[in-house]
C-alpha cells in the first residue's frame, strides 16, 4: 500500500541521517543514480540567472548539478516536506558557500511557486505525493511559456514480468517505494500541461525522465 504523506515524512526523518550513503550503494547493482540526476538536470536546459524550484529536494544530492548552470546570478529553491531532510541539505549549503540556494519546509501540494519561476525539477520525490496530478498541474499555472518541468522518478517496465518489478519494489522500499505506485503516471498528467513531453526510459524502464515545456 502506498505511504500516507504522514508516513512518508516519518521515513525520510528516520533516514535523513544516512541517506546520502544508502543512496550510493545501488550502485552495486548498476544503478547509476549521479548519472541519472546529471541527466534529468541537463533536460531543464537551464541558463545563468534562472530561477529554480527543486520539489522534494530531500538532502539537495541535486544541488551541484543544477548550480552548474545556474551561476551565481540564478536562484534555486528547494521544498521538502521533511525538516530533517532540509538540515542536511542545509549544511551542503553553508559548507559550500551558496548564497542563492533557499529552503523551505512544507508540502508540495500547498506549495505556492513564485511567478517568477523558469523551470521545476523533481528526483525520486514527486510520486510519492498523493496529489502528484495537483503539483503537476500548479507548476504548470507558475511557468512563463516555454518554462520546463522536468521529472526523475521509478515507474513499473513495461517488459520486466511481474516477480521481477516486485524485487526492483523490494530493494527501493526502503525510500518508500511499493508496487501501488505504479498505477500513478506523472508523465501522463504532464501532457495534459506541457508540450514536447518526452519520456526516456532508464535501468531497463524501471527509472524514466519526462521533460516539457510549459503550453502556451
Amino acid at each position: 500500500m502506498a505511504l500516507s504523506k504522514n508516513a512518508v515524512r516519518d521515513l525520510y526523518r528516520e533516514r535523513a541521517g544516512s541517506y546520502d550513503i544508502t543512496a550510493n550503494l545501488y550502485y552495486l547493482i548498476g544503478f547509476r543514480e549521479a548519472k541519472y540526476r546529471k541527466m534529468a538536470v541537463s533536460q531543464l536546459h537551464l541558463k545563468p540567472g534562472d530561477t529554480v524550484v527543486e520539489i522534494g529536494c530531500g538532502t539537495g544530492l541535486n544541488f551541484p548539478y543544477i548550480l552548474e548552470y545556474l551561476g551565481n546570478t540564478g536562484k534555486l529553491i528547494g521544498v521538502d516536506l521533511t525538516g530533517a531532510m532540509l538540515d542536511k541539505a542545509q549544511l551542503k549549503v553553508e559548507k559550500k558557500g551558496w548564497e542563492n540556494v533557499h529552503l523551505i519546509q512544507g508540502d508540495a501540494a500547498k506549495y505556492t511557486f513564485p511567478d517568477t519561476t523558469n523551470c521545476i525539477f523533481s528526483s525520486f520525490a514527486l510520486t510519492l505525493a498523493p496529489e502528484y496530478q495537483n503539483i503537476i498541474e500548479a507548476a504548470s499555472h507558475s511557468l512563463a511559456d516555454g518554462g520546463r518541468f522536468v521529472l526523475l522518478d521509478f515507474k513499473k517496465p513495461e517488459k520486466w514480468p511481474l516477480w521481477v518489478t516486485k524485487m526492483g519494489v523490494a530493494i527501493t522500499k526502503p525510500f518508500g517505494v511499493t508496487l501501488d505506485l505504479a498505477e500513478r503516471k506523472p508523465w501522463e498528467v504532464m501532457k495534459k500541461y506541457f508540450r514536447n513531453v518526452t519520456v526516456t526510459d532508464l535501468y531497463g524502464g524501471f527509472v524514466y525522465i519526462a521533460a516539457g515545456e510549459k503550453s502556451s
